[in-house]
């Protein structure tokens, strides 16, 4: 039997990192640099790269891509303006970044042109979700009001010419405050939708009406939701004054909508809120991450901590996000990264610098090695033709003295 492929758990900070973390570990094997990113600026392109939003002091920010085998940038998108949430297709070509105006900015990976620009929402867009089957993406916004669009009307071109209300499936208002996670289920156009809210409350939609369907009200303002993979049991991040640190669960077996939920309150708490929740190991654990920097693995069954992903130089973490389905092309699940076996992978990404820096310089060295002895090849080459040209003159030369010699003996005969 396969072994399913590995799972990678990503961290953002306001504080300038991206941190990776295996999750069947538990260990920091990587940490990538250069990025101020605001809640929820992280997500994930296809299985190459990586994007993240940066907050400067000085301009609009931008946001940086990254790939897997280097710590910095290697491209930096423009933006129009400051953007916090960020979600991507499921191939990685276009990814959509929420503006502080309201705007859902689309840009067409890797060049980062953009390609449409929407007043999606009155106030700053705090959050995305893009459904299953990659066809809609669901925005979230400090206004409290939930938006569900087509993907494929948000990179129409001629989309640039209609107005919000052609462009829109469902404008779903009801929450007091910022709405701070979304989370949408696996049936189709009749999916149910969940959005929580700062307003301590979790309402659920439906997707095929556009109606409200239920509202459940917690002791905490809410800053994450997350169903899992059987849709029986949703799970939710609460915080109190910044000091909850609470995870709840509530059951949704039948039609949750059409009677009381009561979420119960989990044992533990973090020691600051909870900022980012997601389920891992194909629907085993729950992942909780706090802004204070801890981050804990949950066995579900048991609801109980089971590892706890160390890393000193966490600080502070403001968007969290799951790398996952890496495999050689063709999905053999045998743990493989592009080709590549997942331990080896961390092994490489886990060395010092400056074992990476003499490492790259003993290629170098390698590699002008190789070239001297081209040269020297070339010179040997030269010098080698040089000589068969004297001696062929040499033999030719001497050949014509022969004739020469012969022609005066027939003579004296």
């Amino acid at each position: 039997m396969s072994s399913p492929s590995p799972q990678i758990a990503l961290t953002c900070s306001p504080d300038g990192h991206i941190t990776a973390y295996t999750t069947s570990s538990a260990t920091a094997f990587f940490r990538f640099s250069g990025s101020h990113s605001p809640r929820n600026g992280i997500a994930i392109l296809g299985k190459k790269h990586i994007a993240a939003s940066h907050v400067s002091g000085t301009g609009p920010g931008a946001v940086h891509l990254y790939n897997w085998w280097s710590s910095t940038p290697y491209h930096r998108i423009s933006v129009p303006e400051p953007v916090a949430p960020l979600s991507a297709t499921s191939d990685g070509r276009y990814l959509f970044a929420g503006g502080i105006s309201g705007h859902i900015h689309a840009f067409s990976l890797p060049a980062g042109e953009l390609v449409q620009s929407f007043p999606a929402h009155s106030k700053p867009i705090s959050c995305f979700e893009i459904n299953g089957d990659g066809s809609l993406l669901i925005s979230g916004s400090n206004d409290g009001t939930v938006a569900i669009f087509p993907v494929y009307k948000l990179l129409s071109v001629s989309s640039s010419r209609s107005s919000i209300s052609d462009v829109i499936l469902h404008r779903l208002i009801g929450h007091e405050s910022c709405v701070t996670a979304i989370t949408i289920g696996i049936g189709g156009i009749n999916s149910t939708v969940i959005s929580c809210s700062l307003d301590c409350t979790c309402k659920f939609w439906s997707l095929m009406h556009g109606t409200h369907l239920n509202t459940v009200t917690f002791p905490c303002a809410l800053w994450g939701i997350v169903m899992d993979t059987m849709e029986s049991e949703f799970y939710t991040a609460g915080l109190v004054a910044g000091s909850d640190g609470s995870v709840y669960s509530g059951g949704l077996d039948g039609q949750p909508w059409k009677h009381e939920l009561n979420p119960v309150a989990w044992e533990r708490k973090h020691g600051g809120p909870i900022v980012a929740i997601a389920t891992i190991n194909y629907g085993q654990n729950l992942l909780t991450a706090s802004e204070e920097g801890d981050v804990w693995i949950w066995d579900l069954e048991t609801r109980v901590v089971v590892k706890v992903l160390a890393d000193k130089e966490m600080g502070s973490i403001s968007g969290l996000v799951i790398a996952k389905g890496f495999e050689e092309v063709g999905g053999n699940g045998n743990g493989r990264i592009g080709g590549w076996n997942l331990g080896l992978y961390i092994e490489e990404m886990s060395r010092p610098m400056r074992e990476v820096m003499e490492m790259g310089m003993a290629l170098n060295g390698a590699v002008e090695d190789r070239s001297r002895a081209i040269n020297n090849l070339e010179s040997a080459m030269e010098i080698y033709e040089k000589l068969l040209e004297l001696l062929l003159k040499e033999v030719m030369a001497g050949n014509s003295d022969d004739d020469g010699h012969g022609g005066d003996e027939d003579k004296d005969e």
